[in-house]
């Protein structure tokens, strides 16, 4: 779990607090904390008290969305940090249009995939 620096959470338009996750996933705080700690979410420090925060953009309805555990596997093995997986899932790309985030919440997670698979070579 990172401290997100200021331009990197600017680029992010809504986040969620732990507890909010767990409602939304109807699961429990300690079962989202393990999410995190399993890699399957990311979650950084950010505000005043520093608690942890899950982008809001990685939820969908009352679930993970569709295809970012896959694509945070690729990413990491590509050597990335959480925090740099948040900038470039939430900077957007003329050429898909819109933001990797956005295309997952799309599902439009092939194409996301086989961009973050390209950035490896």
């Amino acid at each position: 779990m990172t401290e997100i620096d200021a331009k990197i959470d600017a680029l992010v338009p809504e986040w969620l607090y732990l507890p909010d996750v767990a409602e939304m996933l109807d699961i429990e705080v300690t079962r989202v904390r393990q999410l995190v700690k399993e890699g399957q979410l990311i979650a950084v420090r950010r505000g005043e008290n520093r608690s942890l925060q899950v982008p809001a953009a990685f939820i969908d309805g009352d679930k993970v969305v569709k295809g970012l555990v896959g694509l945070l596997t690729v990413l990491r093995d590509d050597g990335f940090t959480d925090e740099e997986i948040i900038e470039w899932l939430f900077t957007a790309d003329e050429t898909l249009p819109g933001t990797p985030a956005q295309a997952l919440s799309e599902n439009r997670g092939t194409e996301v995939k086989r961009r973050a698979q390209a950035l490896a070579v």
